[in-house]
């Protein structure tokens, strides 16, 4: 009887370790699946092509992993992510890879369409004043819904650009005397539209021919904003790039080809700000991506997510992305 109590104790113990074991293996998954970032998606290339397509038949639509306002942000990503199309595009035909990468990750991602009619896919044309007043709606919207403090805008042209920075200078996003305070904590602009363009040389030729202004009556008034020495780039450039308490990131390809020349995307800190100035091909050299590609790129989705948790960034595994397609 003593050598069958024996017995029964042996395996009662077997087992006790066991599942010691089995929940030891389970904390480490748990502890493997709450790494930072979801592995990087390959194989993209069509998800831009397609996702304009789809933008058509839906152009008020959220992108996959967007517009959860019932999402509510973590101690690891307390901050939840804004995400900003850029002129003539819509946050679905933006956002198709940023946004679902993002809400596995962790984050809580919102993405609105601004400064176009409903029903339209050609958003972001209207006067950048009143784009940045509705990106400054949804962001108190976004907040009061979270109950997060602050929020990350990731941009992508004029939505990593000038409205944004009209936003954070002219539209509440910041408050210069109490930094604190601030309701946007970083900005990371993919190919923004920062200190104006000359769209190749066409917005070189409307400006010289004074056709910025009947162009824009076709085009939207964001075409007039956007070009170099604009009433808009003035009084955003006047008193310096950045504002206090935000960290800025501009994240820039060489083949870029609408918003020209290129280093007119970057931006000098000024007092109390950080920036980082990013070409994407000093990073990956055989990257490809130019403007339209860029938000579409896997390259440059590793280094928004390094900018959104600067503590656990990853070297960038670089791949092919191609014009047009991304990757």
């Amino acid at each position: 009887m003593s050598e069958e109590r024996s017995n029964r104790r042996r395996r009662g113990a077997a087992v006790c370790a066991g599942l010691a074991l089995a929940l030891a293996v389970g904390q480490g998954v748990a502890a493997a699946s709450a790494s930072p970032a979801p592995p990087v998606p390959r194989g993209q290339i069509l998800d831009f092509p397609v996702a304009a397509v789809g933008s058509l038949v839906h152009p008020d639509a959220s992108p996959p992993g967007a517009d959860d306002w019932s999402c509510k942000p973590t101690r690891e990503h307390p901050r939840p992510v804004v995400l900003l199309h850029g002129t003539f595009a819509n946050a679905y035909d933006s956002w198709n890879l940023m946004a679902p990468w993002l809400k596995e990750a962790g984050y809580c991602v919102f993405a609105p369409n601004y400064g176009g009619a409903p029903g339209s896919p050609i958003k972001a044309t209207a006067h950048v004043p009143d784009s940045a007043r509705q990106i400054a709606a949804y962001v108190d919207r976004v907040l009061k819904a979270t109950g997060a403090h602050q929020v990350d805008l990731v941009g992508h042209s004029q939505g990593g650009g000038l409205t944004p920075r009209w936003y954070l200078r002219f539209a509440g996003g910041t408050d210069t005397a109490h930094p604190e305070r601030n309701k946007v904590h970083s900005l990371i602009g993919l190919a923004p539209s920062n200190h104006g363009t000359t769209a190749s040389g066409l917005g070189t030729l409307t400006t010289e021919l004074g056709l910025n202004q009947p162009v824009s009556l076709l085009a939207g008034q964001a075409y007039a904003d956007q070009m170099v020495g604009s009433g808009v780039n003035t009084a955003l450039d006047r008193d310096g790039d950045t504002q206090r308490g935000v960290d800025y990131t501009v994240i820039a390809t060489r083949y870029d080809e609408v918003v020209t020349p290129y280093t007119h995307q970057f931006l000098t800190a000024g007092p109390g700000a950080t920036v980082k100035n990013i070409t994407i091909q000093e990073v990956c050299p055989q990257d490809k991506s130019e403007h339209l590609s860029i938000a579409y790129d896997s390259n440059a989705l590793q280094l928004v997510g390094n900018a959104l948790d600067p503590a656990h960034a990853q070297p960038v595994q670089c791949g092919l992305s191609l014009p047009v397609l991304g990757g």
